[in-house]
């Protein structure tokens, strides 16, 4: 015991490690996979002139997308349980990748549609996918900050996207193509790329990392095997018929359906709104609409990590929805300054409550089981992705306002905010706070 004690590392280090190495890659697929479904946004405008889509229509096909993501989910991340992690990240990115680039050729709303249902199936089971990932290499206390940091690919993509979408969309007429068109190529194809670093580097688990020792990697697994075991037990929960009658991981999806709405009528409108604030060119809404995004990442980067224990846990959940919430009602009142302020401070919330509400259901679950479940909050609550553009886009054409959907929006995640309230842990741990090194 002392022997191996003397030549093992401490928890925080080898959490440090981990972190450098299998983060960026999971960060960078997630910003591309972001940036390939939210990006058709800075297209909005341009493709309803240029191909006669209605905002209805818009919003239809940009929420398309959630629904067939959200029925493959599950079979997903069991096939993902079963071949590991490695090579199925990198069979969704190449395909997810080759149909982003395929929507440069739509030409009609059925076309956008089918595409749009397309790269949904394409890219379904990457988020619960890496939520289920990072349970195998990271015990509970831990999960939230990191967790945050994954989430960071939504901040980067929306901070880069939207400038390099406005200077893409520049390019209109070049060897005949429009510019949205270039801009889908152009931010497709690098999916594919990555994909085989992914496949290189990526470990399935610990035991299969080569830069932790025999030693190091078994101690993990146990700690987190026992972690996950004891919560399942305590919570009853051991097959995927429990998961769907569990009433704690039913309040998980109602909250995440909320949260997701928000998430995802800003991604898809926000460059339009934006562009109602003046004579505005493409690059320069594209620069405006990263400023919430910018909050967006330090919110994820901040708040997450004060998330160590139940009762914190708890509390960041609720005040973080309450701000998404207050933030999408002054977006809705605000002129251009007021709005941005409101928008910015919503999104500055985004991520910090999904960090922390992503990490209920794993002290419910294990294994298998905890593989489908998440798979299942990420299937129902996303269907809020769909109808958050459908009404926002709904809304637009029937009141000729961009900005009268986000009181749908406000009183939906008011809703959400109030269910936080009901949240319980599924864990046994003590109310103890245990600071982990960032």
């Amino acid at each position: 015991m002392l022997t191996k004690t003397a030549t093992m590392r401490s928890p925080q280090v080898i959490n440090a490690l981990i972190i450098r190495k299998i983060m960026p890659l999971l960060i960078g697929a997630y910003i591309l996979a972001f940036l390939d479904r939210t990006n058709i946004g800075m297209a909005k405008d341009r493709m309803e002139i240029d191909l006669g889509i209605s905002a209805t229509a818009f919003g239809i096909g940009a929420g398309l997308f959630f629904i067939t993501y959200a029925l493959s989910e599950i079979p997903s991340n069991l096939i993902m349980h079963k071949v590991g992690a490695r090579f199925w990240i990198m069979r969704i990115m190449i395909t997810w990748g080759l149909i982003s680039a395929c929507m440069a050729f739509v030409q009609d709303e059925w076309s956008f549609y089918i595409l749009r249902m397309l790269l949904g199936v394409a890219e379904a089971g990457l988020f619960p996918g890496v939520m289920y990932l990072l349970t195998q290499w990271f015990v509970v206390q831990d999960r939230a900050k990191v967790i945050g940091l994954f989430l960071l690919g939504v901040v980067i993509a929306n901070i880069v996207g939207a400038p390099l979408g406005g200077i893409l969309l520049t390019l209109d007429g070049m060897a005949g193509l429009h510019g949205w068109q270039w801009m889908f190529i152009i931010e497709g194809l690098p999916a594919c790329g990555l994909a085989f670093v992914v496949w290189k580097y990526l470990p399935n688990k610990p035991s299969d990392a080569t830069f932790l020792t025999p030693e190091e990697a078994n101690d993990l697994e146990t700690r987190i095997s026992t972690e996950e075991k004891a919560g399942a037990a305590h919570a009853g929960i051991t097959k995927l018929r429990h998961v769907v009658k569990d009433r704690q991981i039913l309040l998980v999806v109602a909250i995440y359906f909320t949260h997701q709405i928000a998430v995802y009528a800003l991604s898809f409108f926000l460059p339009s709104i934006i562009g109602t604030y003046g004579n505005l060119s493409s690059v320069q809404i594209g620069l405006l609409t990263a400023i919430p995004w910018i909050f967006c990442g330090i919110g994820a980067l901040l708040v997450p990590r004060f998330a160590t224990s139940p009762r914190r846990s708890k509390a960041i959940a609720t005040v973080t929805l309450a701000g998404v919430c207050a933030g999408f009602a002054l977006g809705a009142v605000g002129g251009p300054v007021l709005g941005l302020i409101g928008f910015s401070l919503a999104a500055f919330n985004f991520f910090a409550h999904q960090s922390v509400l992503y990490t209920y259901p794993a002290t419910r679950m294990a294994g298998s089981t905890l593989a489908a479940g998440l798979a299942f909050v990420n299937t129902i609550g996303l269907f809020g992705g769909f109808i958050g553009p459908y009404v926002m886009g709904l809304m637009e054409d029937l009141t000729g306002s961009k900005l009268s959907g986000l009181w749908f929006v406000v009183a939906l995640v008011a809703i959400g905010t109030v269910l936080t309230l009901r949240l319980k842990s599924g864990s046994r741990a003590p109310e103890k706070v245990v600071i982990t090194g960032h």
